[in-house]
């Protein structure tokens, strides 16, 4: 059995709620791929995926791989737990994430491996993968070092 990293969030606390439109996302998760949508017609990255174009309303997408890195666009520090479960992990840090290599995709994770005292707006971050159980895979970041 694999010992999962202490930052971690509890196990309990994470669900899939994947859809038609989001299940591509999950399912390159679970090989440890960041990928997003991008409009076939104009080449503007949709995501959160949804079922149209925000840009040019057409409906068809090619699921991209994306490098795995970013850069922080803003973050915020959870101090105190606000259910008992999340004793154990606080503080933590959750980071919204420009994903280099996409513009306009911004990923919300968890960020690992950091002092939360020394996180910083602008901060170059890659994805880690946890496999949570058989059937998820999430991201989470790390400092690209």
């Amino acid at each position: 059995m694999t010992t999962r990293n202490p930052e971690f969030l509890p196990v309990e606390l994470t669900s899939l709620h994947a859809d038609s439109w989001t299940w591509p996302f999950w399912e390159a998760a679970a090989s440890h791929h960041l990928k997003a949508p991008r409009c076939t017609s104009c080449q503007e990255f949709r995501f959160p995926p949804a079922p149209v174009c925000w840009n040019c309303r057409a409906s068809e997408v090619d699921w991209v791989e994306l490098p795995g890195t970013g850069v922080i666009f803003t973050f915020t520090v959870t101090r105190k737990p606000l259910l008992p479960a999340l004793s154990d992990v606080v503080p933590y840090v959750t980071v919204v994430v420009d994903v280099d290599e996409a513009p306009g995709v911004r990923l919300v994770a968890q960020l690992v491996g950091q002092d939360p005292e020394t996180v910083q707006i602008g901060q170059s971050v890659r994805v880690e993968w946890d496999d949570i159980r058989e059937d998820l895979t999430i991201p989470r970041f790390t400092p690209a070092d």
